[in-house]
């Protein structure tokens, strides 16, 4: 009986494999997607040929085609992969062969979109290694750049550094020079890697743009417009189109920067969720990054405040989120009964007049659902209704069809009031109980009228304010990884653009700009790049995990915000570039201590694939815990209303005085007791290390809290201020 019940199982299972192979057959061709096959390391081998080998794996799946045809490129540069387009059913066989670590579908990614660097203390008269300078290499990973623009002219600028390996292939009339000393492109629609979105000149010149005087957005914020090293050499890498960024893409322009000789690599890209690690591009091209000592700085994204949306999650990138400068963008709206309210715009016109009549979306449509025209959807306006009029919309995106409907100006309802987006009219953007004013004065008057002035900048004290739409933590794949690990200025942020991209999303909007004004993740992460550059200049030997230590533990503390707690919005604080340079201690981290954490997520031959060589894992609870990995900051989740211990282990490497004593100093919080063992670390030496432990005990608290703390070693000069975060998780 047992043999009769094992026959037919293996029967059953036999005939359900041959059914899924008659059905991949059957699939064809038009059913075909492009899929990433991430292999891992390239392996130590002379003879052993990427191209070879992927169309031989290629080989053993495809189905009713030829491996050349569905072979779409090969990474063989720096990591082992390929794209190729399979069905659903080839990708599955294909993840589940023994030499695969993961097969995803190259997925669509998102950008996350000069008073700055002042705001910072980082001025033009700061101390600068110039010839060190000059010998850094960012590499922007981003929609191209327009090259003639006066932010990556050469003029003083010596050779190019020897170490650069790699080319200028932008396309036909793109030039490079010896500031801009490197282009590739990897977008299928558009064979340049000249910038038409605006959003890659953006974020290059904000890294690493020359200082260009008496720039402005039509007389608003004037200045000088520079990156954080204005002396830096630039590589740009377009992988975006308006379309968005592939996931194929990313992991090409990776694949080439490493191998081209980057010192820095910054990409404002990502995903509107975080992936697991073995999955996300962005992790994995960052991952070899640091395998080469190239520290990633990438944008946390642009979905806050909604907790655990932060995209960008993996140890070995710097994540930052965005915060306000001390300049704020201001328009303000002048109601017909002498009110004045304060908005958020960048408006850059007048209207000639005193006040004007109002209008609510709902009244000036005659095509539209009274919702739909509330908000002032797309077709939605009446020309005849709103001329000469100022159009009340419940939404900002509004603006775009009163500009198209003709309207003269328009009033929104603004959900991140804190920022001031570029619009393509007379209008502005207002708080809730601002626009609630507005609906009210216009819903008890005969004849409502109004005024929009144009925008001003005011000096904002409360700054830096970590953004409403800056994704916030919890970290969603390692939550005792906190994320994001630092907030850097990225609110009406000054820099430069090409001329030939839209001002607005209003295609109306027929301006053309050199410089622009963006808000988004995407600016911080620059200013990240800039400042870790930075410290370069002055420490060309520290790692990747060096470098973003020291940029953690000098981080001001910042202002909390409506969500709790405050690591989740901005880490461990508000990026401090002049004293980064000088943290005194670091918490360092090699590539060996990453494999270590990969073990705790990934089985042990997917790592050996990713490291290359024959790492093995520990065992059951050898593996250890996330929260052990050498990171700069302290987290970890604790069961709710339960009694609890938790020690962090921590090796702290000395970069300062070579004879130094730190003393811990703890900021408590009453709701636990906090110990450090041992209290003092005494130095004798310059990257001398020492390991301490930290040990935080409990009686439990409600799901869904947190308890926040901090660490500071202190030598009487340096302090090397670390953020500890308690969280209570429920299953």
């Amino acid at each position: 009986m047992a043999k009769h019940g094992a026959f037919l199982f293996t029967y059953a299972f036999f005939i359900l494999i041959l059914s899924m192979s008659l059905l991949c057959k059957a699939i064809g061709h038009e059913d075909r997607k492009p899929y990433i096959v991430y292999l891992g390391s390239l392996p130590h081998d002379e003879l052993y040929s990427p191209l070879s080998h992927h169309l031989g794996i290629l080989e053993r799946v495809v189905e009713g085609s030829s491996a050349a045809n569905a072979w779409i490129r090969s990474y063989r540069r720096s990591f082992n992969g390929f794209v190729a387009k399979l069905t659903d059913c080839e990708s599955e066989k294909l993840a589940n062969m023994k030499e695969v670590v993961s097969v995803f579908p190259s997925r669509n990614y998102q950008l996350q979109t000069t008073r700055s660097w002042d705001f910072m203390s980082f001025g033009e008269t700061i101390t600068r290694n110039a010839t060190a300078e000059s010998d850094v290499i960012i590499g922007v990973i981003d929609t191209g750049v327009w090259p003639e623009s006066d932010s990556f002219k050469d003029e003083g600028f010596g050779p190019v550094p020897m170490k650069w390996k790699g080319a200028c292939n932008g396309g036909k009339n793109f030039t490079c020079n010896k500031k801009l000393i490197g282009a590739r492109f990897f977008t299928a629609e558009e064979e340049s890697a000249r910038d038409e979105i605006g959003h890659g000149s953006h974020t290059a010149s904000t890294a690493a743009g020359n200082a260009v005087k008496d720039v402005s957005f039509y007389g608003l914020v004037p200045g000088t417009a520079r990156g954080g090293v204005p002396s830096a050499r630039i590589a740009v890498y377009k992988i975006c189109t308006l379309e968005g960024c592939t996931g194929e893409a990313i992991l090409a322009a990776f694949d080439h920067a490493i191998a081209d000789g980057v010192d820095i690599i910054t990409i404002s890209i990502g995903p509107n969720h975080a992936s697991p690690l073995d999955v996300d591009p962005i992790a994995i091209g960052a991952f070899h990054a640091m395998e080469k000592e190239i520290l990633t700085s990438n944008s946390a994204g642009n979905n806050g405040p909604e907790e655990g949306s932060v995209s960008s999650v993996a140890p070995w990138i710097l994540t930052v989120a965005a915060s306000s400068t001390d300049r704020r963008i201001i328009d303000k709206v002048v109601l017909g009964n002498g009110s004045t309210l304060v908005g958020s715009s960048v408006n850059s016109f007048s209207l000639n007049g005193t006040s004007f009549p109002l209008i609510h979306g709902k009244d000036a449509s005659s095509k539209c659902p009274e919702i739909y025209a509330g908000i002032c959807s797309p077709g939605c306006l009446d020309r005849d209704l709103v001329k000469g009029k100022i159009v009340v919309c419940d939404k900002f995106g509004g603006n775009v069809e009163a500009h198209k409907a003709g309207a003269l100006g328009s009033i929104l309802h603004s959900s991140t009031p804190d920022v001031s987006f570029v619009v393509p009219l007379p209008a502005t953007g207002l708080s809730t109980q601002d626009y609630t004013v507005v609906k009210s004065f216009l819903n008890s008057t005969k004849e409502p009228r109004a005024n929009i002035l144009k925008s001003e900048a005011i000096k904002d004290d409360d700054a830096p304010i970590a953004a409403s739409f800056s994704s916030r933590g919890p970290n969603q794949i390692l939550p005792e990884i906190i994320k994001p690990d630092i907030s850097a200025p990225g609110v009406d942020i000054l820099a430069a653009y090409s001329p030939v991209a839209s001002v607005t999303s209003s295609p109306e909007d027929k301006r053309s700009l050199k410089y622009s004004i963006l808000s988004g993740t995407s600016m911080s992460c620059p200013h990240a790049a800039g400042v870790a550059a930075y410290i370069k200049t002055f420490h060309p030997d520290w790692s990747p995990a060096a470098i973003k230590s020291s940029l953690m533990t000098t981080a001001k503390p910042m202002n909390g915000t409506s969500t709790s707690p405050g690591e989740f919005s901005y880490g461990s604080g508000h990026i401090d570039p002049v004293k980064a340079i000088d943290p005194g201690l670091v918490y360092d981290a090699s590539k060996e201590d990453y494999i270590r954490l990969l073990c705790i997520v990934l089985d042990e031959a997917k790592v050996r694939h990713i490291s290359g060589d024959n790492s093995t894992c520990p065992k059951g609870s050898e593996k250890g815990s996330p929260k052990d990995h050498n990171y700069a900051s302290l987290a970890a989740n604790v069961t709710p209303m339960k009694p609890f211990t938790v020690t962090f282990h921590r090796t702290v490497k000395n970069v300062g005085l070579a004879n130094s004593t730190y003393e811990a100093k703890i900021m408590p919080n009453p709701k636990v007791d906090i110990k450090v063992d041992p209290e003092v670390l005494s130095f004798k030496t310059l990257n001398e290390e020492k390991t301490f432990n930290l040990t935080i005990v409990g009686e439990g608290f409600p799901d869904g809290s947190h308890v926040s703390a901090e660490l500071v070693w202190y030598d009487g000069t340096h302090s090397v201020r670390s953020p500890i975060l308690v969280s209570s998780v429920g299953n």
